[in-house]
């Protein structure tokens, strides 16, 4: 009998230690609205951290230092008994190799954000459908984009799959009557992301988040950082190919406003070896020109 309840606890131990893929926090934000009765709230922000904790969705198990770190916060602006409408930010980091630095591989603010939600209510994926309440498809969605940002990251292409699953996703909540769906009238909205990010047309971007972060900044923290600097300069050069694109792209600007600050710190050092900086200036300039007095025209 205790070899039993041995085996049994070790069998508990390693779920809990190899669970999901996701290691995300939430959080409810309900001033706007004020009031006392904060229960909702507090059920719901659990509700989903367990959804995007405990669903499987990759069919992966991974022990904890393997998942991929993200955040969900959610501001409630308005309620009407079980309907809620706000805003979303999500937020992603990447681990560099070798370091304790984390990369940020998305940070997004979706201000079309409506649904609903009963109190403690078993939130349940199926990729097949729409839910009906576009809370589950919204987060599921956000969770895919995740997933796919980060395989990009560590295999050329290699997010495909899971950006795949996120336009399904997409489809399934085309002409449900929630907004941040259409690629009509809704600039930005979760559909034209993830179409463009699919588009063969973007796949240079896509190749370049790849090259980047796995061939670059996971060298970066060597006693040589040339050659990573190197490998980084190159991959940014061939964004150059949008340069006469890139104005209207969701993903693409996305890309620049994540990855500016980053980009800005990997050459401010003033060692750069030999590469020639005005080229990324001027590149830079042209890709990103709100930045250009407080970042790029600081480069030497």
């Amino acid at each position: 009998m205790k070899k039993i309840i041995s085996l049994f606890l070790l069998l508990f131990i390693y779920n809990l230690s190899f669970s999901q893929e996701l290691l995300a926090t939430v959080q409810i934000n309900s001033q706007q609205l004020g009031g006392s009765n904060q229960q909702a709230y507090k059920s719901l922000e659990k509700s989903l951290r367990d959804f995007i904790n405990n669903t499987s969705w990759t069919g992966k198990k991974l022990q904890n230092f393997e998942k991929i770190k993200c955040n969900f916060a959610v501001v409630i602006a308005e309620r009407d008994g079980n309907r809620f409408k706000g805003s979303i930010v999500i937020q992603a980091v990447r681990p560099v190799f070798n370091t304790s630095y984390e990369s940020p591989l998305i940070n997004l603010q979706d201000q079309r954000f409506a649904f609903e939600y009963v109190e403690n209510e078993n939130l349940v994926f199926n990729e097949r459908q729409f839910s009906g309440k576009n809370l589950i498809d919204v987060i599921s969605f956000y969770v895919y984009v995740i997933l796919g940002y980060d395989a990009d990251s560590f295999q050329s292409m290699g997010g495909t799959q899971w950006f795949s699953k996120a336009q399904q996703i997409a489809q399934n909540s085309q002409n449900r009557n929630y907004e941040g769906w259409n690629v009509i009238n809704e600039p930005r909205s979760r559909t034209i992301l993830i179409n463009e990010i699919i588009n063969p047309n973007w796949s240079q971007l896509r190749s370049t988040m790849y090259t980047y972060h796995r061939a670059g900044l996971d060298n970066l923290f060597n006693q040589d950082q040339t050659a990573a600097k190197k490998v980084i300069f190159d991959a940014l050069m061939q964004l150059k190919t949008y340069e006469n694109s890139f104005q209207q792209s969701f993903y693409f600007n996305l890309f620049l406003d994540n990855k500016s600050d980053e980009i800005f710190n990997v050459f401010n050092s003033g060692n750069n070896g030999g590469l020639v900086m005005n080229d990324l200036k001027q590149l830079m300039m042209t890709l990103s020109p709100k930045n250009s007095e407080n970042k790029w025209n600081k480069w030497k």
